[in-house]
């Protein structure tokens, strides 16, 4: 199955393992990745030019439907973005009028047809947790894993419709696919700050370490997430830790990584050894079991 692949902008340029995991991960199950000329997702304009943000969303969205392809990102605030685009455009006749008036001088035209998915929900419906264990060769046995949600991706959820907003599964099945054991904790459906960075620095440094203290507090090993700006929040928060301060989780991990490792595909392949030292933590517990 191919799908047109939304990078989104922040991932290229400050988490450049998250995607390299996820393509390579997508080649092993057999998810195609179609590259097309795509803009921002809108987000930044949200809360500053309402039309400005929805025709950037519907501007991707109708691309990849001239070229008969559904989305799929590995940023679960492009994919909030998108959804409530979407679902404004849907329920709102006017605006939707508006943003293929726009559209119109490209050649564009949204129409609504088409889906928009995370890479967890492509791998979960697309792939399937069957075929996804049987590809399962070196399972993360004895691992602790706390997995952060995320707050784009589950709320609103009557515009997302990605998971249970308060007691979501999807994410910890999947990790669990990993031999991973995943644990109960305080925070899992919580905000790591990412929002309030730039804004208010100090209480976006709070909330990820409030974030990494519960995990940590739930006798977790990693910190599993699948969005971007979660992972530079835990990045900043260990290089703020470094040398001491608050107890934290012992390392953040993105979980395509975490899969593609699993699979027995390369560090080298994942983007392990470009990256932060944080993945390095998942190769020196398989090569522990190993040993």
């Amino acid at each position: 199955m191919n799908y047109a692949f939304f990078v989104g902008c922040k991932t290229p340029h400050h988490v450049p393992a998250y995607e390299k995991s996820t393509r390579a991960v997508c080649a092993a199950v057999g998810l195609g990745l179609v590259d097309l000329e795509f803009n921002c997702c809108g987000y930044p304009m949200r809360n500053l030019y309402f039309d400005s943000y929805i025709l950037s969303a519907a501007r991707n969205m109708a691309i990849a439907e001239a070229r008969g392809l559904d989305v799929m990102t590995q940023c679960k605030c492009c994919l909030g973005s998108f959804k409530t685009a979407a679902y404004y455009m849907k329920e709102d006749p006017a605006l939707l009028a508006r943003i293929n008036d726009e559209l119109a001088k490209e050649g564009l035209r949204y129409s609504g047809k088409v889906v928009v998915k995370h890479l967890l929900t492509a791998l979960s419906r697309d792939v399937g947790a069957e075929a996804l264990a049987q590809r399962i060769t070196r399972p993360f046995i004895g691992l602790k894993a706390a997995v952060l949600h995320g707050c784009h991706a589950l709320r609103p959820s009557q515009m997302t419709g990605f998971d249970d907003p308060w007691h979501p599964t999807l994410s910890d099945e999947l990790v669990a696919l990993t031999g991973a054991e995943v644990v109960e904790w305080a925070g899992k459906v919580s905000c790591c700050g990412a929002p309030l960075r730039g804004r208010n620095d100090a209480l976006a440094d709070r909330m990820i370490g409030q974030r990494l203290n519960e995990a940590h507090r739930a006798g977790a090993d990693v910190f599993c997430v699948s969005c971007p700006y979660s992972f530079m929040q835990a990045s900043g928060a260990y290089r703020a830790a470094a040398g001491g301060g608050e107890a934290l989780v012992a390392a953040a991990a993105l979980y395509p990584q975490m899969l593609g490792l699993a699979m027995g595909l390369t560090p080298e392949e994942l983007g392990v050894a470009d990256g932060p030292a944080l993945g390095r933590h998942l190769v020196e517990h398989l090569a522990n079991k190993a040993a």
